[in-house]
């Protein structure tokens, strides 16, 4: 992390901030880091903002769709998550 964060430009503190969802980057900061990435900022916003953790193989490819805008992605993951969760709930209903 020290390393990426001194090839980005910025403290490791910030960089591990925005690792945690504490801060927002800069515009340069993120167009920096999608460089070192070798991705696009938009790519990299919609695998920010989805939960590693958490994100599905669905997930992933739709943050890694070069055609859709963030806007979109955003908007797609959330409804793709509304379908999964009632989808969870209608079978614990029986």
């Amino acid at each position: 992390m020290r390393q990426f964060a001194a090839m980005v430009g910025i403290s490791n503190p910030y960089l591990s901030q925005i690792e945690r969802k504490l801060r927002e980057p800069s515009e340069r900061v993120l167009d920096a880091i999608a460089e070192h990435l070798q991705t696009s900022a938009d790519v990299l916003l919609g695998q920010v903002r989805a939960r590693p953790e958490e994100s599905s193989s669905v997930v992933r490819a739709i943050g890694q769709d070069g055609d859709l805008t963030n806007a979109r992605r955003t908007a797609f993951v959330e409804m793709y998550e509304t379908f999964r969760k009632v989808t969870r709930a209608e079978r614990k209903r029986g």
